[in-house]
């Protein structure tokens, strides 16, 4: 297997990850109206456009592909925020990461591909990872949110594993409104940077 090129560090990365419909897109959301740098969510945009084509990369055809396609605008969405800043910028907050990608395709009972392996372990955020648990009494369906509770719960569970096998610290959200939790987020963020 050939070597990965090891991005430079990348403190300043923040992943919010966690079941569907556990609130962390309007989180996100919400960071970025506040000013913040983010990512857009790697699995509803590649649903968007494999959609939008009539193509088979979506998670109730081709799980697989799904997972590729996914993969590739993680990683893409990585280069971008190493780009767009110096060391001393802000933070840019990730709807997702690349170890959800291995949580993905444990839950759907595929391997997990060594190249997804060597992405996780190469392509690092910051060691805080935020985690929103499953929310019964938020949580609904959409377009490109078809899991049932059950599924949503589980998918959950499966990012705790992920995230814990390549090492990150998981800080659980609290269910509780998006203000509360952004101010949580935002003192959590600036202590990690008062430390370094």
């Amino acid at each position: 297997m050939s070597s990965v090129p090891v991005p430079p560090p990348a403190d300043r990365f923040v992943v919010v990850t966690g079941g569907p419909g556990a609130g962390k897109s309007t989180l996100i959301d919400r960071l970025a109206a506040a000013g913040y740098a983010r990512s857009e969510e790697a699995g509803r945009g590649v649903i968007r456009d494999q959609a939008a084509i009539g193509g088979r990369g979506l998670p109730w055809t081709d799980p697989a592909l799904f997972a590729e396609l996914m993969l590739s605008w993680e990683l893409r969405s990585y280069r971008l925020a190493a780009a767009s800043g110096a060391p001393h910028a802000g933070p840019v907050f990730f709807d997702r990461g690349v170890p959800d990608i291995v949580g993905y395709l444990r839950l759907q009972g595929l391997p997990v591909p060594d190249h997804v392996h060597a992405a996780a372990q190469a392509y690092r955020y910051h060691r805080r990872v935020f985690i929103a648990p499953f929310w019964p009494e938020i949580y609904t369906v959409d377009a490109e949110r078809k899991q049932s509770p059950e599924e949503a719960e589980r998918t959950y569970l499966a990012m705790v594993e992920a995230y814990t096998e390549y090492g990150y610290e998981l800080v659980e959200l609290a269910r509780a409104p998006v203000e509360e939790r952004v101010r949580a987020v935002l003192r959590s963020v600036q202590e990690a940077r008062n430390r370094a």
